[in-house]
């Protein structure tokens, strides 16, 4: 008879500002009865692992914060990825991909093998265009793999609007989709306040152009703002990363704005969906205006033209490693 499992492990791959807030997050509310970090700098990893520790002893989590390894990560109920290059003051998320595509590709080789039931959560950017990536180095079903995607700035727009509504922001329901990049669009169409269309639940700002536009600068410039003035982003993903992997493991069936594979658009990006135990557990329909879905295609576009480049690259790669191979065994 299989014995039950007994406690519950989130990895994270990568302890840097970001893992490290996510790590104090799980431990804080908690969500999980172990927190697994892996880093290649061992310093760090260690120094952080005692840190953490210290903040579980004050007697009312059960947390326990451990070093471990890929091997170890790959075992986990969830494996969360925020391990890559930092995005720099003035680069575009995209421009990260030709350095973060090769340390996902040896973080999935050192991982192996994988459990058929671990959960995997990209964080770290192109978040779009690693979790297109590690759908297929993982081997994993497309269900399992996710990525924050627009979360963090669908809250930001739940934020802005609360504002100006004057309402708690978890009364707004309004969602930014597509890329978690340049290309993200608001989709105005389906935003509510509880069940009252934004044009009447904010009569003193009117929908105009120009509003919209105000809202959506802020939504997709405020993590560029943040990297300028203190060099990054962590408090805001890392809750929102935390909060994922809650309605994970708590098999909540929450519907989040999460990157995962739309076949119909042949990328990963952000649209709403069902998440629960098993991952993506169902994607939900989101009416968009023509112009909405005008954004989405052109989203999706983009994408997809990165994704073909960066195959392109891999391929070069692996055939100059091939005949450097060849001539070294000649």
């Amino acid at each position: 008879m299989a014995q039950p499992k007994l406690k519950t492990t989130i990895a994270i791959l990568g302890c840097g500002d970001v893992g490290s807030t996510l790590a104090y997050t799980l431990i804080l509310q908690p969500i999980c009865s172990e927190v697994i970090l892996v880093d290649l700098k061992q310093d760090l990893l260690e120094a952080q692992v005692r840190d953490l520790s210290d903040a579980t002893y004050r007697g009312d989590s059960g947390v326990k914060v451990r070093a471990g390894t890929h091997k170890d990560a790959g075992q986990a109920d969830i494996v969360v990825i925020t391990a890559g290059a930092k995005q720099k003051i003035g680069e575009s998320r995209l421009s990260l991909l030709s350095r973060n595509l090769h340390i996902l590709e040896s973080i999935f080789s050192a991982m192996q093998p994988i459990s058929p039931h671990t959960i995997l959560l990209l964080v770290a950017n192109p978040v779009d265009i690693l979790t297109y990536f590690a759908r297929k180095l993982s081997g994993l079903p497309e269900s399992q793999v996710l990525g924050t995607g627009t979360s963090l700035d669908s809250a930001r727009l739940r934020g802005i609007l609360a504002e100006k509504a004057e309402v708690a922001p978890n009364s707004i329901d309004a969602y930014v989709l597509g890329e978690h990049g340049d290309s993200q669009f608001i989709a105005w169409s389906s935003a509510t306040i509880g069940t009252t269309p934004l044009s009447l639940a904010m009569p003193s700002h009117p929908l105009t152009p120009a509003f919209k536009a105000t809202i959506s600068s802020h939504t997709r410039g405020a993590a560029s703002a943040i990297i300028a003035a203190k060099g990054c982003t962590s408090y805001g993903i890392g809750n929102i990363a935390a909060s994922i992997c809650k309605y994970i493991l708590f098999d909540s069936r929450s519907v989040r704005p999460l990157s995962f594979y739309q076949p119909e658009l042949g990328c990963c990006l952000s649209m709403p969906a069902v998440v629960g135990r098993k991952g993506i557990i169902k994607a939900m329909p989101v009416q968009l205006d023509a112009e909405e879905q005008a954004q989405l295609e052109a989203c999706a576009k983009g994408l997809r033209g990165v994704i073909e480049g960066a195959e392109k690259e891999v391929r070069a790669d692996r055939e100059l490693e091939r005949a450097l191979e060849q001539d070294q065994g000649a």
